[in-house]
């Protein structure tokens, strides 16, 4: 008897899986213990969600849509259809582990989120995004119940009928705060009235869906006593009102002992993990998710110093690229699309979209009108508010793990979620068109060469990190001029890759609209290093300085700087090389992304273009006004490019610590005839050689009594002459030259470069085989036209040899 017993309950409680194994050269099957079995899985998912991400990025859609997406195939609705590979690689022994890491993820991804939530800014939420909010909650909220009793009616009957009802209102109700900002960053709508709308009302959003979700959970115990839930309710509000009375007061003692500039002590981040998991534990035993206790005290971290931006330094790459997929397989591992099966599940699933989309963009539209909000971006809103994402499925997973959704109408809401997130790109762009706006300005001062030298300069100087910010100081310094021009005018830009990292979307909640496209205060290391260092150039006097963060994927970063030069009227952009240079004097590439940022810049800008390229000027540190020595050179073949290098130098000059020499290539007489002529700017030679005469004549009038600058003419016959004579004047600071010059020595100089976006004498200032320690700055003055024409570069977009 004891043996048939034994039999029986034998495959009902299969044994644990061990650790690890033995290896497969000892008989061992790795797949049959837990972490040779978890790696595999992880790299599982990450590869399937990395390509469908790769995949989607044409459609401009958000990476939580591939996660999820990603989480469905790999569950029973695709390839778990395969009753072998399900068992094989998701064993049901193997997903308690899969399940712990996920929710681990989850944790810290809301302790996140919370972090850079700033409580602050959703007290200081303007009146008409807090209406948007409310509608945006209470209408879908109203809806979710009543399609709710239909459900209860047809698919979830026998379900606990008050927490259903919750949960259903908060599914329909939420908007996802991260998935939202990345979709206004895509779009370029974040500095809009629209973005800073919609991102506030989600802000409120999110707070509410937290408390609404809290109070589901409550609702969703399985306690006898009908006091259970309130219990459970009450000891979550007795937690946050803790939390809020003890813990700020240690962490501002943290914050004080960490410094701008030094490294965070570890045991501060060890603590605040240790309190991280602490409150996850409480708030688990009181029966609401661990997930909130991480959420609250992220919150109540303060945002100012190093300590916010070491903690997420030090979490945030681990958790969102390694541990929360997992999270999303984790569901698509309960999301069945096989269980919505006949008319009536699809017309529910109908039912349930239609629904979860008209209450967030009728009740948006109709207050946003009510606001006076233009129809087109009303309706804009509520597109924007209708987006779903991760809070979504944390809603899904609690109420599955609940038994308040069964398989069916998880499936349905999972479904709703990815529907709803998916069209809200298209439909914004097909509603509001923000990528045909019309320019923001139409200026006279385009160019650094004008009739009236004299007037106001504007400058939009563009960096990568604050390797640049020393040298481009120093050349901005030199820049200013005498006390006859109007004081010059810099808008300094950082230029930030917007990457898949949600802190580097939720920094822009606590932006300022300071211009075009963001303004940000400085709450990380580099940037506050950056304004800083600008503020400081600033109290010169003369010189308006004014530094932005400009957040965007490299496809389109060009159009925030062009939008920016154009919205601030500047007269030339200046942007930093692709390559900085190493110790031994060599250039290397930075990031290659940006050279081809810098050749749409060139390409599309509204004004004049400069690309530095920064060999240490000045040196490594910047040099004040009057500690500057610099000798400038500017090689003049001819044509509008240099033209505008020769304006610039001309400026530079008039600064008391500065020398300028300009040397004149000129053909000589008897072999002329052996260079081949080439027509650069749809004008005969001999009228670019008239104006080129003209202005030099203009230049040299000006300057005769001037000390500093020297003119030289140097007749050549060759290219080896040309480089034999640049040689010569290497010991230089600075190199000022044009991109297309239209000499025909300068032509023949390197026929086909490697960096066509220097032209020919930037090239050669830059290869490897001329040596020099001088900087150089490649000038392209603007032609009056929308676009330059840069098809023969383009047709050169060979790799690059570094």
């Amino acid at each position: 008897m004891a043996v048939n017993i034994t039999m029986e309950v034998g495959p009902a409680c299969p044994t644990p899986m061990k650790a690890t194994s033995n290896g497969a050269f000892q008989g061992d099957d790795p797949l049959r213990f837990a972490l040779p079995l978890a790696i595999l899985q992880i790299c599982l998912v990450l590869v399937v969600t990395r390509v469908l991400a790769l995949l989607m990025r044409p459609l401009r859609q958000p990476r939580v849509i591939a996660e999820i997406i990603g989480g469905i195939l790999l569950g029973p609705s695709a390839l778990g259809r395969n009753q072998t590979y399900l068992h094989k690689i998701f064993p049901p022994k193997s997903l308690t582990v899969l399940e712990t890491l996920a929710n681990l993820g989850l944790l810290f991804f809301l302790f996140l989120a919370g972090l850079e939530l700033d409580p602050k800014s959703i007290r200081r939420t303007g009146k008409k995004a807090l209406l948007i909010a409310i509608a945006g909650i209470s209408l879908p909220f109203a809806l979710g119940i009543g399609s709710s009793f239909i459900l209860r009616q047809t698919i979830s009957k026998g379900v606990n009928s008050a927490a259903f009802l919750v949960f259903m209102g908060v599914a329909l109700s939420i908007t996802a705060f991260p998935v939202l900002a990345r979709i206004l960053a895509e779009l370029k709508l974040l500095t809009t009235d629209i973005g800073r709308m919609a991102m506030s009302a989600a802000a409120v959003n999110d707070i509410a869906a937290w408390i609404l979700l809290a109070l589901a959970i409550a609702l969703s115990g399985t306690g006898q006593s009908p006091f259970t839930s309130l219990w459970v309710f009450l000891s979550g509000c007795i937690f946050v009102i803790c939390c809020v009375l003890i813990a700020p007061p240690i962490f501002k003692w943290m914050a004080q002992r960490c410094h701008e500039g030094e490294p965070v002590d570890e045991m501060y981040i060890c603590a605040t993990l240790a309190a991280v998991l602490a409150a996850g534990f409480i708030t688990d035993t009181i029966g609401i998710h661990a997930m909130f206790g991480a959420f609250v005290i992220g919150v109540l971290v303060p945002k100012d110093g190093p300590l916010a931006g070491a903690l997420v330094e030090k979490v945030e790459d681990l958790v969102s690229g390694l541990f929360l997929p997992l999270y999303f397989v984790s569901s698509g591992l309960k999301t069945n699309v096989a269980t919505i099966q006949g008319l009536q599940s699809w017309g529910l699933f109908v039912l349930v979209t239609f629904t979860a989309c008209f209450g967030k963009i009728f009740g948006t539209v109709m207050v946003s009108l009510s606001c006076k909000v233009p129809f087109r971006e009303a309706l804009a809103l509520g597109f924007l508010m209708n987006t779903k994402g991760l809070v979504e499925l944390i809603v899904l997973n609690i109420g599955k793990d609940r038994k308040v959704l069964n398989d069916q109408t998880f499936s349905i809401m999972v479904l709703m979620a990815i529907f709803t997130t998916f069209i809200t790109t298209p439909a914004v762009i097909a509603v509001y068109k923000p990528a045909k706006r019309a320019r923001i300005a139409n200026y006279k001062y385009r160019t650094v060469e004008r009739e009236n030298p004299n007037t106001q300069l504007r400058i939009l100087a563009c960096f990568h990190s604050t390797r640049n910010i020393p040298s481009l100081l120093n050349l901005l310094e030199a820049s200013r001029g005498t006390e006859k021009h109007e004081k010059l005018c810099i808008y300094a830009m950082h230029l930030v890759e917007l990457s898949e990292r949600s802190s580097a979307i939720l920094m822009v909640h606590k932006a300022r609209r300071n211009g075009l496209p963001f303004w940000n205060k400085g709450r990380r290391l580099d940037s506050g290093n950056v304004v800083v260092a600008f503020e400081t150039y600033r109290q010169l006097g003369r010189v308006s300085v004014r530094p932005m963060t400009a957040i965007s994927s490299m496809s389109d970063m060009h159009e925030d700087i062009c939008t920016t030069a154009d919205g601030k009227r500047a007269a030339i952009i200046i942007l930093p090389f692709h390559k900085h240079q190493r110790l031994d004097g060599s250039l290397e590439v930075t990031k290659s992304d940006f050279r081809w940022v810098n050749r749409r810049v060139l390409e599309h800008a509204p004004c004049s273009v400069g690309i530095f390229v920064d060999r240490g000027l000045g040196g490594t540190s910047h040099v004040a006004a009057s500690n500057v020595s610099s000798f400038i050179t500017v090689l003049f073949f001819g044509g509008r490019d240099d033209r505008e290098a020769l304006a610039y130098g001309a400026r530079m000059a008039e600064h008391p610590g500065i020398r300028l020499m300009v040397i004149r290539f000129l053909v000589e007489p008897e072999i002329s005839g052996e260079i081949s002529r080439v027509d650069i700017e749809g004008n005969s030679s001999t009228n670019v050689g008239s104006v080129d005469n003209e202005f030099l004549a203009k230049f040299k009038k000006d300057k005769a009594e001037d000390n500093s600058v020297q003119y030289k003419d140097k007749p050549v016959q060759n290219t080896e002459q040309v480089i034999s004579v640049i040689r010569e004047i290497g010991h230089c600071n600075l190199f000022l030259v044009g991109r297309m010059p239209a000499g025909e020595v300068a032509l023949a100089l390197n026929k086909r470069s490697e960096c066509p976006e220097l032209g020919p004498v930037g090239s050669l200032l830059t290869s490897p085989d001329f040596s020099t320690t001088a900087s150089v700055l490649v000038v392209q003055q603007y032609n009056g036209q929308e676009a330059l024409n840069m098809a023969s570069d383009t047709g050169e977009e060979s790799t690059d040899r570094d």
